[in-house]
């Protein structure tokens, strides 16, 4: 299952992605909220609800048309993250690192998901990246 996050009239939106298409999600089922993160909040109760809105699309049942992918305009999959962690590393890339300082490789890299907090509030979807003027120069 593929989950978009688009802009429909100048709202948010969630859709499926199938095919090239979006599929509104609340359009397929009133009962899906139309944002993300209360999608994603929910996602208990509305994973079973998205899989039966997908295989209705698959089969062919789905009373909904989708929209060419192409024409979307796309935001961030999830636009406002509460908070965003970032892999500290590839295990090759410790492994490597380690062994050209000589030392050997830590066990706890395998026993423990190693990350770090980056900003949340920097999350972009595709196109233009607003960037100040000064950090230009």
């Amino acid at each position: 299952m593929k989950l978009v996050t688009y802009t429909k009239d100048g709202k948010e939106q969630v859709a499926l992605y199938i095919d090239s298409k979006l599929y509104n999600v609340n359009e397929l089922n009133s009962a899906l909220p139309a944002d993300m993160a209360t999608l994603l909040l929910q996602w208990e109760e509305n994973s079973a609800l998205l899989r039966t809105a997908e295989a209705a699309i698959i089969s062919g049942t789905a009373n909904v048309a989708g929209i060419d992918f192409a024409g979307a305009n796309l935001l961030a999959p999830v636009p406002h993250p509460t908070s965003c962690r970032d892999g500290y590393a590839f295990r090759q890339h410790v492994a490597a690192a380690r062994r050209n300082r000589k030392v050997d490789m830590i066990a706890e890299f395998d026993q423990y998901p190693i990350f770090y907090f980056t900003n949340h509030n920097a999350i972009q979807g595709p196109g233009e990246i607003p960037v100040m003027p000064d950090h230009l120069k």
